[in-house]
């Protein structure tokens, strides 16, 4: 692995009679072009066609199986370090998603239709090609092109994760409410949701988004400011309701109070005392 944390190769050879079983302390992004070959990862193997490719995360064992052994075999691969790989998720958390499904599903073999692959193709070589120059800012570059493979990649995988049906999405989406509902004292991070409901947390954005037209955290916000109000009104301490509902302090508290109710929990809290003094004096 170079110091920049990544290398792209383009391999064309005779098929061989064997290769063990091994694996990589790196990420690997395997892009089948051409060969008599099936590929196994784990304990799964897999028939590839032109427009598969595979992705191997690190520690994992992987190998060709070869059909026969008088074919040309090409492909082109991607490798990333893990170091490169948290540095670039650390900008950005959601270039996780495609190797997060692969590691919750177990599956490492996606296909593609002959127009998506053949982009997919021309981004390679062109980084390929920009690999191998010693261009100003070359280093920069190549890093935008793996971001972009990576974001192409994690659409396919979305989109393929996605094609269910419209009931199960439904479900799915009322029972994340149903269990925001009940649980807004706990922590309902996007990991521990998607941990909860097996899915992806890119998944879980996307159709509460979808649905409810609010992002995931402002729903949550708005349920917990909605729960507190009534711990306002009788007269449970604020440090209390901030501790009770996961805000980091009074002030992020505040903000969401006056953001949903246009006043501050403690003109709330008057306001409501007023109205009910005033209701008792006109019985």
């Amino acid at each position: 692995m170079l110091s920049n944390g990544f290398e792209v190769f383009y391999y064309s050879d005779q098929a061989q009679t064997s290769v063990p079983v091994h694996m990589h302390n790196y990420y690997e992004l395997y892009f089948f072009l051409e060969g008599d070959v099936d590929y196994q990862v784990e304990d799964k193997t897999y028939q590839l066609q032109y427009g598969d490719y595979l992705l191997i995360p690190p520690e994992v064992e992987h190998r060709p199986v070869f059909k026969s052994g008088n074919s040309q075999y090409r492909r082109l691969i991607l490798w990333l370090s893990i170091e490169f790989y948290e540095t670039l998720c650390a900008q950005y958390e959601e270039y996780r998603y495609s190797f997060n499904y692969v590691q919750s599903s177990g599956c490492h073999h996606f296909r593609t239709d002959f127009i998506v692959f053949q982009h997919i193709q021309g981004q390679l070589l062109e980084f390929l090609e920009e690999a191998n120059t010693n261009r100003p800012f070359r280093d920069e570059k190549l890093k935008i092109m793996i971001s972009a493979l990576l974001l192409q990649l994690n659409r396919i995988t979305y989109d393929q994760n996605s094609q269910i049906t419209t009931k199960y999405q439904n479900t799915l989406y009322l029972n994340i409410c149903d269990y925001i509902n009940n649980h807004l004292e706990e922590d309902l991070s996007l990991e521990q949701l998607a941990s909860f409901f097996f899915v992806s947390k890119y998944h879980i954005s996307h159709i509460f988004k979808e649905n409810m037209g609010l992002s995931l955290h402002q729903y949550i916000i708005k349920k917990r400011i909605h729960a507190s109000k009534n711990g306002i009104l009788s007269d449970t301490p604020i440090q209390t309701l901030i501790t009770q509902y996961g805000f980091k302090n009074y002030s992020s508290f505040y903000r969401a109070f006056v953001k949903e109710y246009g006043v501050s929990p403690m003109e709330y809290r008057e306001q409501h005392s007023i109205r009910e003094q005033s209701e008792h004096e006109t019985e």
